[in-house]
């Protein structure tokens, strides 16, 4: 499902149900390459978060290994956020949020120039995601997740957050 920001999709998996319950398929490469989305995967990672409130991002690598991602909620439940930081895109600077659960299993992808971020909202919540270039330090960023520019309408006030996000830089568009 398309959103308002360019390139970024919310997927929903397709659900092949039986007596035994469902199957569905999370990723295909063929399928990301047919509707012009990156189909590398380069690296899998998980966040496993304890608090409701947690809120990590917002982040992306700058080039030379920018990379896009698909997020998903394995446990638990998280409003995500993705930001557009590119230079020439019609929806630069204009973000979008999205509730992913372990129960509607959806899905966020989120392309190169694009940065992510979420705010856990119950306790013990799990995020996988699917990377399409390797993590390089050198190229991690982090802008604040309270920008006024940005104006983020976060769920939870007050929110846990890391030394890194709490010093993240304000995005100079």
């Amino acid at each position: 499902m398309e959103t308002p920001i360019e390139g970024v999709f919310v997927i929903e998996v397709e659900r092949l149900m039986d007596p035994r319950g469902f199957f569905a398929r999370s990723w295909c490469a063929e399928e990301f390459r047919a509707r012009g989305l990156n189909p590398r995967l380069a690296q899998c990672n998980i966040s496993f978060n304890e608090r409701r409130g947690t809120l990590r991002g917002l982040h992306y690598q700058a080039a030379p290994h920018e990379e896009a991602k698909i997020a998903r909620c394995t446990m638990g439940a998280l409003h995500d956020v993705a930001v557009d930081l590119r230079s020439g895109s019609s929806t630069r600077g204009q973000s979008f949020a999205v509730e992913l659960t372990a129960e509607n299993r959806r899905m966020l992808y989120v392309p190169e120039g694009v940065a992510h971020g979420f705010q856990t909202l119950i306790d013990a919540t799990e995020i996988f995601y699917q990377m399409s270039d390797w993590y390089h330090p050198e190229s991690a960023r982090a802008i604040r997740w309270d920008d006024p520019t940005l104006a983020i309408r976060w769920p939870i006030a007050d929110p846990i957050l890391s030394d890194a996000d709490r010093e993240g830089t304000f995005w100079a568009p």
